[in-house]
């Protein structure tokens, strides 16, 4: 074929036994175009891919061009693999929101912990939440075309002049106009709200929380998260914390609207973060209240869904122990470190498994958030400075910590064993001397972290019994 000025996409890897390899397609080959459409990102790929019959153009390393005709059954993948998964370059944000906690991280980090990504198609493979202001109509269009969804949208008010000024973007307000387009296109979306006191708050919530509701019922939910204020804001915007009758005030306000939500669509569309209900001093409202927990990665009942798995799993665990007639003689020492906000929830459930286990003695340790300021409460952003520093400290005071140490896994990067400040888990277990053991978040997990493993096996009749919460 003539050649052609398309840049293409490099393929990297190619499936053994995949329709790409039967048609001789290899890494290192550029994909240029399915069906003569020029493809801009995965999601144009993963759209022009679907058909039982399309035609694919390949240009090989020596620039000669191969049109392929490919016939296979509707949504069979080609079996390649991309040197970039998103086929595309990230999206930047261009705002400068008041709240905006990457403008709070101190200097000195790795690189990329201080890019701000604002990428409509990071909300759709990872679930991240989108201002829509670096988005134009054809963008839109696109999504509604693909019938993309969930997209998730970071709202924080529905007052067009007030939210270009939160965003610092003249153009926010406008940017409104898409929820008007994603809804008349069916398109599921999910909006945040993040709350600035004496900002949004009061009646400018009052109104976004009513503006949002015409979009029900495929604004399927709206959350509303407290703005997290580091001790890294001097020449930012002044921000201040919500106390315990402002966040109950913000409880209340919301809790008024759920009914009438549900009893319309369904929805109990406007929910409060598990933050409000810890400041407030209140019980988190039941599962029910959560419509399936739609936004449990943003904190809205992670602390609900913890409790309730874990009160199943020490359930099944009691069940289990009356079931084999096991004795409970386990004798051992552990720590267990997590953030402010979940502290006391979880230093609960450490003293029912103590009680449900004489023998095991569990230290529940609140580590304070020295590297951003106490005023950031959460287990995710515990550095492994901080860990290491006040536990260190507690052996230096004669604490036994004992034999293992575990920690949330959301405070590591994911899929790796390393923590915010680039400091290892190893790092962790040379200088404390201990063993380090990540727990994932659900409540059964919580509960097997303690009682699983070879010393947690009980011997009964001289037979060892594995005690778990679930098989």
């Amino acid at each position: 074929m003539n050649k052609t000025k398309k840049q293409g996409h490099l393929i990297k890897e190619v499936y053994p036994d995949s329709i790409a390899e039967e048609m001789e397609i290899e890494a290192g080959d550029l994909l240029l175009t399915i069906n003569n459409e020029e493809i801009e990102d995965v999601f144009d790929f993963r759209y022009l891919i679907k058909d039982e019959y399309i035609e694919v153009l390949i240009k090989k390393p020596d620039g000669e061009e191969w049109l392929l005709e490919i016939e296979k059954d509707y949504d069979d993948d080609l079996g390649i693999e991309f040197d970039n998964s998103l086929m595309s370059n990230y999206r930047s944000c261009s705002n400068k929101c008041i709240f905006c906690f990457i403008d709070q991280m101190p200097p000195g980090m790795r690189e990329t912990l201080y890019f701000k990504d604002d990428d409509s198609r990071l909300s759709f493979l990872q679930g991240n939440y989108i201002t829509l202001t670096n988005m134009q109509q054809k963008d839109i269009d696109r999504i509604i075309r693909f019938h993309l969804a969930p997209i998730n949208i970071s709202i924080q008010t529905t007052n067009p002049e007030l939210r270009s000024k939160m965003l610092h973007n003249r153009f926010a307000g406008n940017k409104l106009k898409y929820l008007d387009a994603l809804y008349a296109g069916h398109i599921e979306m999910n909006g945040q709200i993040v709350l600035c006191k004496n900002v949004n708050d009061g009646s400018e919530l009052e109104r976004t929380i009513e503006d949002l509701s015409k979009y029900l019922p495929f604004m399927r939910s709206i959350s509303v998260v407290p703005a997290g204020i580091t001790k890294y804001r001097e020449g930012l915007y002044p921000l201040a914390l919500f106390n315990k009758q402002e966040a109950g005030e913000i409880i209340d306000m919301i809790e008024s609207r759920q009914n009438e939500f549900y009893d319309k669509y369904g929805l109990h569309f406007i929910h409060a973060s598990d933050e409000w209900y810890i400041t407030a001093e209140r019980d988190f409202p039941e599962e029910e209240r959560y419509d399936g927990y739609i936004q449990l990665e943003n904190g809205v009942g992670m602390m609900r869904n913890l409790i309730d798995e874990f009160n199943a799993a020490l359930e099944r665990v009691k069940k289990n122990i009356k079931r084999k007639k096991v004795k409970n003689n386990i004798s051992r020492t552990l720590t267990m470190a997590t953030g402010k906000l979940t502290y006391l929830t979880i230093k609960g459930f450490a003293a029912r498994i103590m009680e449900l286990f004489p023998g095991i003695t569990i230290n529940v340790c609140c580590i304070r958030n020295d590297f951003f300021g106490e005023t950031i409460t959460v287990s995710g952003l515990i550095t492994g400075q901080d860990l290491i520093k006040q536990l260190r400290g507690k052996k230096d005071n004669g604490e036994y910590l004992g034999d293992v140490l575990l920690i949330p896994s959301n405070m590591l990067r994911m899929g790796e064993q390393i923590f915010l400040d680039d400091i290892t888990v190893s790092d962790v277990e040379k200088e404390l001397e201990i063993k380090v053991v990540e727990v994932e978040s659900g409540g059964k997990e919580f509960v097997n972290a303690l009682i699983k493993d070879d010393y947690w096996m009980h011997r009964n009749n001289e037979k060892f019994v594995y005690i778990k919460a679930y098989k």
